[in-house]
């Protein structure tokens, strides 16, 4: 049944609130971005050891040249290297910090751990592989063993390098390569690097007054501590567990967490949109009829335009700009008030009901999909704190305390998420002339794509700044990862060294993701979050291509249809 529609001041009054939240949590944390840290060091570089790899196994430093060399390991790597091995390229080189490859699904195992993408989507190389997920929404543990799968697939184990982070990546003019040096002691030389170390790949921590003093035990969820915790939770029985931040990571695990634990305390300081998670094993005979080449389609059917009649075309292309966005901003504020309906259907206590809406247009924050997170909190043991917008600000020996109530807690999780697009995350990326990328970036981001930037030959980016944003990441990253594959088996088969993008072409590329931003004030309306760098105030070519995903991928094609005019080429050797 079709709803009545709103009046105009049901839309004023909504959007009131959104505003009053919105600047309730600007007014506590004013300092945006700054308000994390992820340079973890002393007291908390406990939050970044590795749970997982086991110890370090002592090897002599390595000084050796390679054709490709990927900084990272997930799946930017995974599905960039099988373009290029198809493309006959052989010496290829993963730099991996973490023990083994799978980048964000080697670090996040923590329980629940699960995809939010339709896996037949999500997971690349399904065709290439062979392979067809086992639900519709992939667990953690499968996409990790998939990584692997590919890493052996492809060869991509031979030349790996594990347990090392790559501390400087320095341009030789002379030599025509890049110097790579790490916090092994290694010196590796490669013609090609490609940095791919993840849009979320470096944790980060709220800066919270006395926070090192607490004296139970802590971690952060991308280092999740199963020794501590017991592998099914079942050590938390009589365990007071609290765990920071309401973001996708807790709402995954706070499930698992409330059915072990004697108590848990959950700290929010914005609650998640949480909409129904429609999940299901797939079918054997389903996925026994999939034909050659299926994926591939899904992902046609996703730079396809949608596919409309003539009398929806003529409504569209009727509307001014201004309905254009009022319909999708009413269209956004029904949705989350379903958002809200469903919370009031679902949690018993009315108070905890109201604290877990959230007052903000849909994808300002990243969306959430689960259907245990909610119910969780009907539990006896499990108690939500609302901090109302201004987070937890004091911990003591004992935890957390908030509006003046000690928190006496066993075990703390922090919740807190990743430093958001840096490119060079450990590592200093110096190109022609002794140019750091950071001091290029200062004065804003320039780049062609969001893969090449002018100065830095032969380097490639993968999921930064000034590329596509997508939902479902991998879409994005496998478009990159065919452009990178094309633009080296360019270099190759035509004899150069090098190609480094021209001014003029990264002039227009900086110029086209301008054009495509800042159109509304959809970003300054949101509430602080990472998809906004937390308020911060952003020059509008320091953030993602808005043109469409479909133009993204339309222009990667015609880059490459010119890549003499947008690129220099050099076939000399130093």
């Amino acid at each position: 049944m079709a709803r009545t529609p709103h009046p105009d001041t049901y839309y004023a009054d909504i959007k009131r609130k959104f505003a009053q939240e919105r600047d309730l949590r600007l007014a506590y944390r004013p300092e945006g971005t700054q308000q994390f840290t992820s340079e973890l060091s002393g007291e908390l570089s406990k939050y970044t050891s590795d749970p997982y790899g086991g110890a370090i196994t002592p090897r002599e430093p390595i000084r050796d040249t390679v054709e490709v060399l990927f900084i990272g390991g997930g799946f930017s790597a995974l599905l960039t290297s099988a373009r290029l091995r198809e493309k006959g390229v052989a010496s290829i080189r993963i730099v991996e910090r973490g023990g083994d490859v799978g980048g964000t699904w080697y670090w996040n195992r923590y329980p629940g751990a699960a995809c939010d993408v339709v896996s037949y989507d999500y997971l690349p190389l399904l065709d290439e592989m062979g392979y067809v997920p086992k639900h519709h929404y992939s667990r953690g543990p499968e996409i990790f063993a998939h990584c692997q799968a590919i890493a052996r697939r492809y060869d991509l184990y031979e030349l790996a390098v594990f347990q090392t982070t790559v501390t400087s990546t320095v341009w030789s003019e002379a030599e025509q390569m890049w110097h790579i040096e790490t916090d092994r002691g290694d010196h590796m030389r490669a013609q090609f690097v490609i940095c791919a170390n993840g849009t979320l790949s470096k944790p980060k921590l709220s800066r919270i007054a006395g926070m090192e003093t607490f004296a139970g035990h802590s971690f952060h969820t991308s280092r999740w501590d199963y020794d501590y915790t017991g592998a099914d939770l079942s050590n938390l029985k009589d365990k007071v567990v609290g765990i920071i931040g309401t973001g996708a990571t807790a709402v995954q695990a706070v499930p698992a967490l409330g059915e072990n634990a004697k108590e848990l305390y959950v700290f929010q300081r914005t609650p998640s949109s949480i909409d129904v998670r429609d999940d299901w094993p797939t079918d054997p005979e389903w996925a026994a009829k999939r034909k050659p080449g299926w994926q591939a389609k899904r992902r046609a059917r996703a730079l396809a335009d949608p596919e409309l009649t003539d009398a929806q075309r003529a409504r569209l292309a009727a509307e001014t700009l201004e309905e254009k966005i009022q319909r999708q901003e009413r269209g956004n504020i029904d949705y989350m008030m379903r958002i809200h309906e469903r919370i009031e259907a679902t949690v018993h206590d009315k108070a905890t009901a109201e604290s877990l809406k959230p007052w903000y247009m849909f994808m300002c924050k990243r969306p959430c999909f689960h259907n245990d997170y909610l119910p969780t909190f009907n539990r006896p043991n499990v108690h939500l704190v609302d901090t109302h917008g201004e987070g937890v600000t004091q911990i003591n020996e004992q935890g957390p305390v908030v509006g003046g109530k000690q928190y006496t807690l066993d075990l703390l999780i922090y919740a807190t998420g990743f430093e958001v697009q840096k490119t060079g995350i450990y590592n200093r990326i110096v190109g022609k002339g002794g140019l750091d990328l950071e001091d290029k970036y200062r004065d804003g981001i320039r780049t062609v794509l969001g893969i090449h930037t002018h100065g830095f030959p032969n380097l490639f980016i993968m999921g930064g700044y000034q590329a596509s944003f997508q939902f479902n990441l991998t879409d994005m990253l496998q478009t990159q990862g065919d452009h990178i594959a094309a633009c080296i088996d360019y270099v190759r088969a035509n004899g150069y060294r090098t190609m480094d993008p021209t001014f003029e072409a990264e002039d227009w590329w900086v110029n086209e993701v301008i054009a495509h931003r800042g159109k509304t004030s959809r970003n300054e309306d949101c509430t602080p979050g990472y998809y906004n760098f937390e308020g911060e105030s952003q020059r509008r070519q320091d953030g993602n291509y808005n043109g469409g995903f479909k133009q993204y991928f339309q222009h990667q094609g015609a880059v490459r249809a010119r890549m003499q005019e947008n690129f220099v080429f050099d076939r000399s050797n130093g």
